[in-house]
């Protein structure tokens, strides 16, 4: 049913993409293809890509079709979905503004709801705030150097790019100093590691209740569920434009009230004020500033269809499927994934260049890429590398095509299959 799902989805693309524009002619008295613009001419006429990346990602036909209106971010519809959405995010979260918590939504990407949380909530160094960053990657780093640039007092608990931040070690931290914060990276997409943010939580806890957890949750969230009130959190953010398959524009916090109306008084920037929102969506319903409106029309879309696959464990089963098919797939190619299994996520996985003088990766790129199958360059800091997501409105066939262009821009390469990969014994860790 779900594979029948996704062939009408792709016919309805199709669909609009030969309609659309000759409705568009019509409707507002278009005289010539020039007057039609630039996405017309270069976008509408061609096969939708799909998106083997941890977002912006494929998104359903029925999720763009909810842009397709234009309605006035103080309109009576607007403010309705605007609580939809904050309703439906607490839910999936398993809490609710009952039981003490708050959804404030962000307009941009999701770094800006990370910065707006550091920027406002962690008070300065006068005032006893610290942060500890807990980092295995490049997203633990960018929330360093946000604290940094807002003069917050900061260190980072470093990890290897192939290790989980250990709950013990965030403990032994903690107590060489005294903290007011605490923040992790639950998906770490520089890899595609998968921290314990739960288990990091309850420790924080034991060792200091005072202390805020702040959990990065973009990649993490919609797909792998965390019990905020078990999991000790404070503030988790997340986007769009992730598990929940909607479009980039916004992403959102979900806060514990009396956290954040008791630390939110230390906001550094007008924009990105985190207790201004909420006192604003609270006090009217609306954003502070220009709202994304159609991001938030596709996004209330997209948490219905979250809804139709079963929620988190439904759209988890199916990306599941997806990292499986993907790594027995490239598996018979010589393709191993960079993490070890028991670290590796389902999200976004990290493969090494072939050892092959005949591989070039830009040449890769762009012959996946004009298949209509885009991929994402590597992250890491020592080896070189490439990654492929497993989100977005793919499916296990998505995946088995894939490896099929993969293994045919390969061949024509010269590559020879099964590829190898070589050992650094300086640093033990596979690259080619």
């Amino acid at each position: 049913q779900r594979r029948v799902r996704g062939i009408c989805q792709s016919q309805m693309a199709r669909h609009f993409a030969r309609v659309l524009p000759r409705q568009l002619i019509r409707a507002r008295g278009c005289s010539s293809s020039t007057e039609m613009g630039w996405a017309t001419r270069n976008l509408m006429q061609a096969r939708e890509p799909l998106l083997f990346t941890p977002g912006p990602l494929t998104t359903s036909a029925s999720v763009k079709q909810a842009m397709l209106v234009d309605i006035g971010s103080r309109d009576a519809r607007m403010i309705q979905v605007i609580q939809d959405v904050r309703d439906k995010l607490l839910e999936m979260a398993g809490v609710s503004q009952r039981s003490g918590w708050e959804c404030v939504l962000v307009q941009g990407s999701g770094t800006m709801a990370v910065e707006s949380v550091v920027s406002s909530c962690v008070p300065s160094p006068d005032k006893g705030g610290r942060l500890l960053v807990a980092s295995n990657g490049a997203y633990g780093e960018r929330m360093a150097t946000m604290a940094k640039m807002c003069g917050i007092e900061v260190d980072i608990l470093r990890y290897d790019e192939t290790e989980t931040v250990n709950p013990d070690d965030v403990v032994a931290e903690l107590a060489n100093h005294k903290y007011s914060h605490v923040g992790v990276i639950h998906h770490e997409t520089t890899a595609g590691s998968l921290n314990p943010v739960e288990q990091i939580g309850q420790a924080i806890k034991q060792h200091d209740p005072s202390i805020s957890f702040f959990v990065d949750s973009m990649s993490g969230f919609g797909a792998y569920g965390v019990d905020l009130e078990a999991g000790n959190v404070s503030y988790l953010v997340s986007s769009a434009n992730k598990n929940i398959e909607g479009v980039p524009g916004f992403a959102f916090a979900l806060c514990r009230k009396e956290r954040l109306v008791s630390e939110g008084v230390n906001a550094r920037s007008l924009s990105l004020d985190l207790l201004s929102q909420w006192k604003g969506l609270e006090n009217n319903g609306q954003f502070r500033f220009t709202p994304p409106c159609h991001a938030l029309l596709a996004f209330r879309q997209a948490l219905a269809e979250h809804e139709a696959e079963g929620g988190m464990p439904g759209r988890l089963a199916r990306y599941t499927a997806n990292f499986d098919v993907l790594k027995a797939g490239l598996g018979e190619l010589g393709f191993e994934p960079y993490l070890a299994e028991e670290v590796q996520g389902s999200i976004i996985t990290t493969f090494l260049f072939p050892d092959d003088k005949n591989f070039d990766f830009d040449r890769f790129y762009s012959q996946l890429s004009k298949q209509g199958l885009v991929i994402y360059p590597g992250k890491l800091t020592k080896a070189q590398c490439f990654r492929l997501g497993t989100i977005g409105r793919l499916y296990p066939a998505d995946m088995q095509n894939l490896v099929l262009n993969i293994r045919q821009v390969l061949v024509d390469m010269g590559v020879q299959l099964p590829v190898t990969q070589t050992k650094l014994e300086d640093d033990n860790v596979l690259t080619g």
